[in-house]
């Protein structure tokens, strides 16, 4: 069970330690791993109803196929090295008011009829101007509120008192 979860614990310093360079750098044996692709929750639906763009709000299906693809890899023996997903994650968004990514390195967004697009900035190298730091979000049953902080301020200040007061009235 430790070594279960170790896995969740290995990188530090900027290292995964499952991948050190100098166990890595040199080929030591055959391994396999496992590529998974467009779990695509939404889809399903979507595709039977023959409606792509409007069709996609249930994902019962797909998370039930997603849970047996990671039940069934957690069974191998031997475990794979790595597991890798590629693809589409979701085609049909239910309910989904707000879409949080990064990968930018800086802080965008805009809007697509009622879904709100929110791309974060890095906690590590900037491309733009924004600082390092990261988008605290508070979900309540009405509203989505969302603010970008920097590494500095959230740890000197911590979160604003109006954004905190937003889960208390819950």
């Amino acid at each position: 069970m430790a070594e279960e979860r170790d896995v969740f614990l290995r990188a530090r310093g900027r290292t995964l330690r499952a991948f050190r360079q100098d166990d890595e750098c040199q080929w030591k044996a055959p391994f396999y791993f496992i590529q998974g692709a467009d779990p695509q929750f939404g889809l399903m639906k979507a595709w039977a109803i023959g409606d792509c763009d409007n069709g996609g709000d249930e994902w019962e299906e797909e998370i039930k196929l997603t849970e047996q693809a990671v039940q069934a890899i957690n069974q191998l023996n031997p475990k794979p090295k790595f597991f890798v997903l590629c693809g589409d994650l979701i085609h049909g968004m239910p309910g989904i008011k707000a879409v949080f990514s990064g990968h930018y390195h800086r802080n965008a967004g805009g809007s697509y009829k009622d879904l709100e697009m929110v791309v974060s900035s890095a906690i590590g190298c900037q491309l733009g101007e924004d600082t390092h730091g990261l988008r605290v979000v508070f979900v309540t049953a009405d509203k989505i509120v969302h603010r970008y902080c920097s590494l500095n301020d959230l740890s000197s200040q911590g979160i604003e008192k109006e954004l905190m007061d937003l889960i208390k009235q819950n």
